[in-house]
């Protein structure tokens, strides 16, 4: 049985985390791109989300993840039983979320469902495939923002259905337009078209474990 070793070392980020909201239960911040949402097991990966803030929080465990270059809101939660209602709420699909993205090209239709399902690929970790026979369901509503021209160019707003690793980057590749500056699934153009991945997520939607609140959390795009 061969290995799998991830030998991926994160770049230094100087950015900062903003804290967007906090109580004594969870907090919602902005994660900057560039930023790891948990330490690796490369002692060279250790700078996180996870890592900066139990400084700061000490408790402090992470409910969900944005990959390395995405930005954008996530909760954190402050104590094991908040964390535990949160990912029964992640895990029913009780949360909705919307991601902003920045497209290679113009999209036909202004609005649809991509329905691919995706599946590991082990020999090529740690990018994942679409596979119709034994992949997971994996459904992603967008919507056309706008159409950007020279280059051509559309932002568009992403709801993802459910919530599969890479999701939003490989249904934007089926769909003929991927998402400027992937690294893992655009082409060496659309790679080159930004110095990070153009994808945000915007807004967070939960009810909060202890209070029973709608919490309708959004952290500011920079894009």
């Amino acid at each position: 049985m061969s290995v799998v070793v991830d030998t991926f070392v994160a770049p230094v980020c100087e950015k900062q985390i903003d804290i967007l909201y906090q109580d004594s239960h969870l907090l919602l911040i902005n994660k900057p791109s560039g930023l790891l949402s948990l330490s690796g097991k490369n002692p060279l990966n250790k700078d996180s989300v996870h890592f900066r803030l139990v400084g700061q929080f000490p408790g402090a465990l992470m409910v969900h993840r944005l990959d390395l270059g995405t930005s954008g809101i996530m909760v954190l939660a402050l104590s094991k039983a908040v964390n535990s209602a949160l990912t029964k709420q992640f895990q029913e699909r009780r949360v909705v979320k919307t991601y902003v993205g920045i497209l290679d090209g113009h999209l036909e239709q202004d609005e649809g469902i991509i329905d691919i399902p995706l599946a590991k690929d082990p020999p090529n970790f740690p990018l994942q495939k679409v596979c119709p026979a034994t992949g997971k369901p994996a459904q992603s509503h967008y919507k056309v923002l706008a159409r950007l021209h020279k280059p051509p160019r559309t932002r568009v707003m992403f709801e993802p259905l459910t919530g599969r690793t890479h999701q939003l980057r490989i249904h934007s590749r089926e769909l003929g337009h991927a998402i400027l500056g992937c690294d893992l699934y655009g082409s060496e153009r659309t790679q080159q078209m930004s110095p990070r991945l153009l994808l945000h997520a915007l807004t967070l939607d939960f009810v909060h474990p202890l209070t029973g609140e709608s919490i309708s959390g959004q952290a500011p795009c920079a894009f």
